[in-house]
């Protein structure tokens, strides 16, 4: 069954670069963030799946880590149809369809 997981957009935005490096104050580690589709709000889900607790809503702009990535509901958004599901935070998953990773399969390691 496909399901779209946002809240209603109504500003559109031109595209961002697909990834960027930023390093925290004090640390040689780099977190790589990815942009999510321009003009939305996208629900921050416990789990990977619509049936799943929204835990917060991302405004518009956002640009989220992804931790991990598994399988989970099928669902569509501005970046096509898919099963894989973006960690974003513990407990905190996103549908990569509202992610713009630049690929259609895993860009990080599957969840343990």
């Amino acid at each position: 069954m496909d399901a779209t997981d946002t809240t209603a957009a109504t500003q559109g935005t031109a595209a961002t670069d697909a990834t960027d490096t930023t390093a925290t104050a004090g640390s040689t580690a780099a977190a790589v963030t990815y942009p999510i589709a321009p003009g939305y709000q996208v629900n921050v889900r416990s789990g990977p799946g619509t049936t799943y607790k929204v835990v917060k809503v991302l405004p518009y702009n956002s640009r989220v880590p992804i931790r991990c990535q598994r399988h989970g509901q099928k669902v569509s958004g501005p970046y096509g149809t898919s099963d894989i599901w973006d960690s974003i935070a513990p407990g905190q998953y996103v549908s990569d369809t509202y992610v713009r990773t630049g690929s259609d399969g895993f860009v990080a390691a599957p969840c343990g």
